[in-house]
């Protein structure tokens, strides 16, 4: 009989730990209008990094939900990507125009997330390519499973809420062909001027 109980109670265990690990991973890339996970990040040590994501310098991780901003733009790249490399300029560029507008600056972030790059590879292609917004590591792929396992480069954007929540409002595979467009639509699903 308890040999009966502890087949019954094995065979439980393996069904749940096989659907909390399919939940835990997104069947392809974020949609339009889904809800983002709250990523789990490592946090920088750059004190231009944290004041940037209005961080605090307590801890080694942070969550999305703690960036102090309407809306973030992720980036997930790979410093082997030639086509990151590509589209490097163009995304300076959008850091650039978000900064230098005074209605954007506080309202909009960007973050990098090095697909399967160390700690050492997203410096070096921060310094290479002059990028001034925070690259995260991503080295055993695990935030890249989280969203769906895109390729690169990826952008998500997404609208923070008060209650935890990042809904995506936009998603894709692919360089960002008109800046100015997109900064504009962006604004315009918050109401900024």
């Amino acid at each position: 009989m308890i040999q009966k109980i502890r087949c019954v109670l094995a065979i439980i265990a393996a069904v749940v730990l096989v659907l909390t690990a399919g939940a835990s991973a997104q069947s392809g890339p974020p949609k339009i209008g889904g809800i983002l996970p709250d990523l789990e990040l490592v946090k920088s040590k750059d004190p231009a990094d944290l004041k940037y994501l209005g961080l605090s310098t307590g801890g080694n991780f942070f969550k999305i939900s703690q960036i102090k901003a309407k809306i973030l733009i992720i980036e997930i790249f790979s410093m082997y990507c030639p086509y990151c490399q590509t589209e490097a300029p163009n995304i300076n560029r959008l850091y650039k125009l978000i900064e230098n507008n005074p209605s954007f600056r506080d309202q909009i972030k960007i973050i990098g997330i090095g697909a399967g790059n160390t700690q050492f590879e997203v410096a070096t292609f921060k310094r290479k390519y002059k990028v001034s917004f925070p690259l995260i590591p991503d080295e055993a792929f695990n935030l890249h499973k989280m969203l769906g396992e895109t390729r690169t480069p990826y952008f998500i954007a997404v609208k923070l809420g008060g209650n935890n929540s990042a809904e995506v409002i936009y998603s894709k595979q692919g360089a960002i062909e008109k800046i100015d467009l997109f900064l504009s639509n962006l604004a315009g699903k918050i109401k900024l001027p």
